[in-house]
């Protein structure tokens, strides 16, 4: 693939999870991302359809990960890299779903920050800004190793 769709692919895909993230409240039932925005400290979580609430976002999860997952694909090309992203995002999804679900049904009114942090990282491809870099200087550490021992 030649540099310049390359690009073009990766400014495409960045703009889809921008969509995701600017029509939140249209596309996902989320009542906490409007509790999160007022003064939460104050307040008891308000009442929320939670079958509904964890299967959109686990629902938003699973969409940002496919579209994470593309870009690396996009940018590194290599199968390996995608089979370990895809296993490392399906632990952090199991081990984020089961601490939001205890925080959740667990958090008092003023300890809400656990919660808030859980479900940023739920519902935000903040994995991807992790595993990009990591990538990259992994390949780029390759390289050089590779060529300083010809």
């Amino acid at each position: 693939m030649n540099r310049s769709l390359k690009i073009i692919l990766l400014l495409f895909l960045a703009f889809l999870l921008v969509l995701i993230r600017y029509f939140e409240n249209s596309l996902f039932y989320d009542p906490l991302i409007s509790f999160f925005k007022s003064d939460y400290s104050s307040t008891k979580i308000p009442e929320v359809n939670t079958v509904s609430l964890f299967a959109n976002i686990a629902f938003r999860f699973i969409i940002n990960t496919i579209i994470s997952l593309l870009i690396l694909w996009v940018a590194f090309n290599d199968k390996g890299i995608i089979k370990l992203s895809s296993f490392l995002y399906a632990i952090l999804f199991v081990v984020l779903i089961v601490a939001f679900y205890f925080l959740f049904f667990n958090s008092e009114t003023k300890s809400f920050l656990p919660l808030f942090y859980v479900r940023r990282f739920l519902i935000q491809p903040l994995f991807l800004l992790i595993l990009l870099p990591a990538f990259y200087f992994q390949k780029k550490n390759k390289k050089l190793k590779s060529s300083s021992s010809n």
